[in-house]
């Protein structure tokens, strides 16, 4: 009994060490937010449409298919995830989620926001956890290890300029 108490207890710990930074307090984004997001691991390939909006003082993300089934919904809230809707828990799309949070912090508020960041031209990372490698301020590649990265570019306005 005692060693499934233990084996249990340093379960919810890795949980716990495993989950994704996340800043004290939100980073001003220009929201709602629409982004184009492909997947690149070895040779599979896949995109998705990311919508970001405020909600109070949450965030909320929902990620779509390109025929538009939700595949990920997460609200932030508080420096917590919460599962928004049916879908289950997703432990991949939070990280990617928390990792857009951090490439998308504007410069001004990245020290403040994520201390243990380091930035350099056009690169920014957070440990070997996170590298980002910017085109433009919205236009990016998160790197998450293990051959795992996100091309990231924003979705054309429907308003005329």
């Amino acid at each position: 009994m005692k060693h499934l108490l233990l084996t249990l207890a340093l379960a919810l710990l890795s949980a716990c060490a495993s989950q994704p930074p996340l800043p004290d307090k939100l980073p001003a984004l220009a929201l709602p937010m629409q982004l184009h997001i492909r997947r690149e691991q070895a040779e599979l390939r896949q995109d998705w449409l990311l919508v970001i909006q405020q909600e109070g003082s949450s965030l909320r993300w929902s990620m779509l298919d390109l025929l538009g089934i939700p595949q990920a919904r997460q609200l932030l809230d508080h420096g917590l995830w919460q599962a928004d809707g049916l879908l289950p828990p997703n432990p991949a799309a939070r990280e990617l989620f928390a990792a857009l949070l951090f490439a998308l912090t504007p410069d001004a508020q990245l020290q403040q926001r994520y201390p243990d960041a380091r930035q350099q031209g056009k690169q920014r990372w957070l440990g070997e956890r996170w590298r980002v490698d910017y085109r433009e301020v919205d236009d990016f590649t998160l790197n998450l290890g293990q051959g795992l990265r996100y091309l990231v570019s924003p979705l054309p306005s429907e308003t005329p300029p």
